[in-house]
């Protein structure tokens, strides 16, 4: 559990179900809540639209990740207020790389839940992934 001033945050990990090893957690509630914010899919473009990381999913995890950032702060939000995270791989054995990358910008105490799907490709040619998230802001 984790408080927010005047929201407190509870992270679940049920014994009932398989362990996660801290990758994510199986739930995340948000009492007394602030204000709920969509983010929505987030990939390796820069403000130009170009791609940035070509055939290098690291670098696009990264981006994806910078960008995510950018549209919380846009709303008022923190990477701290992320409940939930959707992530779309065109490859799901990047998911160690994806984790590490997001250990960088995600705390080991505040996992969000979350939800990986590997597709056959995304919006445009050359993208290895896309992050969508959910935040509750309450500072």
């Amino acid at each position: 559990m984790s408080d927010h001033g005047d929201s407190t945050i509870e992270y679940f990990q049920p014994a009932t179900l398989h362990g996660t090893g801290n990758s994510y957690s199986h739930a995340v509630a948000a009492l007394n809540s602030g204000r709920t914010v969509h983010i929505s899919g987030q990939v390796a473009l820069d403000p130009a639209g170009t791609l940035v990381g070509l055939d290098d999913f690291r670098e696009q995890a990264t981006y994806s990740f910078i960008n995510l950032g950018r549209a919380l702060e846009a709303s008022g939000a923190h990477y701290s207020d992320i409940v939930k995270l959707n992530y779309y791989l065109t490859d799901v054995s990047d998911i160690p790389v994806l984790r590490e990358v997001r250990d960088t910008f995600i705390a080991a105490d505040r996992r969000p839940a979350s939800t990986a799907v590997q597709v056959a490709a995304l919006f445009e040619a050359g993208l290895l992934i896309e992050i969508d998230a959910t935040a509750v802001v309450t500072h």
